[in-house]
């Protein structure tokens, strides 16, 4: 038997390429008019006994893999998903969440998928945004322990219709069953799907990525099959990947640097292993890299500093390790300068951003390239122009603004007109808020942000969002949130407050924001009192006289607050 399913439903609405540049991709041969699916499909019928993916104790071949896809694409056809509707994932660093991702794709429904940390008040955002069908998630996180969050979900949002559950005993909500083939807890083979379920278009929107950007909401970016696909392929290549490269996993398998820098897609497409790592925790990292031969991973710099710390006496112990690559956040060179020598592997630095442009360090560089910059653009069509306050080029080694566009570069974030007119200039250029410096080379290095944005060891935190939660406490009548240097994360938050209760306590302000729902990376670190904030000339908060106490702050080592 197989499922018929009806074609009703529209494809998303997203900003695209101009054709006469997307008729150039194609013709380079960037754009190859293939699903972002057919990473895992290809292997599967060229290396079907290879291993694939290994989480724990479980261990999948890329034909189990697929099979796992298949059964749990037929499942969640059965229960009435259709093509071009939406998905709200939300997966720890588990095989289910690769399982979940290319099932999705493989019927054309579109995930958007949450970090873990991600609480009530970024859920319900990206909600918001995109009227999800069907809802996956986790009972080890908070808000799935029960069904109270997603009641509010579904009474909010009708189009909610399916919702299933890792860890949930009922058959009917388990992921588990879904993706065993089980149905209502009986064995028994999943119908076939139709001629009907196949992905969305190459050229439409595959998934959303996540912003790490600087306004108040949550930003959401269509990836193309054609523009993610090219991403992943190039850094393949660029980063030398083979059947024989074995991945480690470690940080959140949801953001765009591991899934496809070349991340877990960039693996499997080499016909690689990827080994699942909870977290980045230095001592389980190591015991995963000696007992499965890890031969390369990816980390933020405040990682590396933690496996630095814990390398002396450890080298027998990562001795499969060829390759590190380290992004996310600005990473100093007298850490870049340590990676070889204590942790005896190459380093790899990356500059990336989940709109799009990625840039390298190439495997061949000199050790002076790859301590002190943060590498080229990877492909030959992307478009750099670093600019000055008037939008005019800056000389070679001077500081500008970044502004981008390419074969992979995003062209608007999803139904964010108002901002999409802020980010993108008339030639279709994206402006990132990074301030660099490009050599005449072709290398950059970055040097700070333009955007009102904290990077807290990779973690992008937008001031404006947390401000504006911080304002909904009846104690306070101005905030403002601003990076403070930290020697471990790069940046910490510090949140200025003006109020009647200059005594109100940092629990209890963490506490209030627990309560509304924010992410705990996303807690401002510090809370600091002031009598009055300063203001600009037009009456607006000063940032700059807020960065330069918070940068006192962070040179004075403060204590922990209580």
């Amino acid at each position: 038997m197989s499922i018929r399913i009806a074609q009703t439903v529209p494809p998303l609405a997203f900003s695209p390429w101009p054709e006469a540049l997307a008729r150039q991709y194609r013709e380079a041969g960037y754009w190859q008019g293939r699903p972002l699916g057919d990473i895992l499909a290809r292997q599967a019928l060229t290396r079907p006994d290879a291993l694939a993916l290994i989480c724990g104790e479980r261990r999948y071949s890329y034909q189990a893999l697929a099979a796992r896809v298949e059964c749990l694409a037929a499942a969640l056809a059965r229960r009435g998903l259709q093509r071009h509707q939406t998905a709200l994932v939300q997966l720890p660093n588990v095989a289910e969440f690769y399982m979940v991702y290319f099932a999705l794709l493989r019927i054309g429904v579109v995930p958007v998928n949450a970090l873990f940390s991600h609480q009530r008040h970024e859920l319900s955002a990206y909600a918001r945004q995109v009227g999800p069908a069907v809802l996956i998630a986790d009972t080890r996180h908070a808000l799935f322990a029960n069904d109270s969050f997603i009641r509010e979900l579904q009474t909010q949002h009708p189009t909610l219709g399916t919702v299933l559950l890792r860890g949930h005993a009922d058959p009917a909500l388990s992921l588990e069953q879904a993706v065993a083939g089980l149905a209502g807890g009986e064995e028994g083979a999943a119908p076939g799907l139709a001629e009907e379920a196949r992905p969305t278009d190459p050229g439409q929107v595959a998934f959303f990525q996540l912003s790490g950007g600087s306004t108040g909401t949550p930003k959401l970016i269509p990836r193309t099959h054609d523009d993610y696909y090219y991403s992943v392929r190039r850094s393949a290549e660029l980063c030398g990947l083979s059947p024989e490269t074995r991945y480690l996993c470690a940080l959140p398998a949801a953001h765009n640097y591991p899934l496809s820098s070349p991340g877990a897609l960039g693996v499997l497409d080499a016909g690689g292993c990827v080994v699942l790592a909870p977290s980045p925790e230095a001592s389980a990292c190591f015991d995963l890299i000696e007992r499965h031969q890890i031969t390369m991973t990816a980390l933020v710099p405040s990682a590396v500093a933690l496996w630095l710390q814990a390398a002396p006496g450890q080298r027998q112990r990562l001795a499969s390790l060829r390759l590190l690559q380290v992004g996310g956040a600005s990473f100093a060179e007298a850490l870049a300068r340590r990676v070889p020598l204590e942790l005896g592997c190459q380093l790899q630095q990356v500059f990336g951003m989940a709109e799009g442009l990625v840039n390298y360090t190439r495997l061949d560089d000199s050790p002076e390239r790859i301590f002190t910059t943060q590498g080229c653009p990877m492909s030959p069509a992307d478009e750099v122009r670093v600019l000055d306050a008037q939008g005019h080029p800056v000389p070679p080694g001077q500081t500008g603004m970044l502004a981008t566009r390419g074969p992979y570069t995003f062209r608007g974030y999803y139904r964010s007109p108002e901002h999409n007119r802020q980010a993108f200039d008339g030639e279709g250029f994206y402006h990132s808020g990074d301030l660099v410096q490009q050599g005449a080379d072709g290398y950059l290095r970055v040097v700070g942000r333009v955007k009102d944005q904290i990077n807290r060891g990779g973690e992008k935190i937008s001031a404006e969002e947390v401000e504006v939660l911080l304002l909904r406490h009846p104690e306070v009548t101005h905030a403002g949130l601003v990076a403070m240097p930290d020697p471990l994360l790069g940046e910490k938050s510090c949140a200025y407050l003006v109020g009647p209760n200059p005594g109100l306590g940092a629990l209890a302000l963490r506490k209030f924001l627990r309560g509304e729902g924010l992410a705990d990376y996303k807690i401002p670190d510090r809370f600091e009192w002031v009598p009055k904030m300063p203001l600009t000339a037009v009456g607006k908060i000063d940032k700059n006289t807020l960065r330069s106490w918070a940068q006192a702050l962070g040179a004075a080592q403060p204590a922990p607050l209580a």
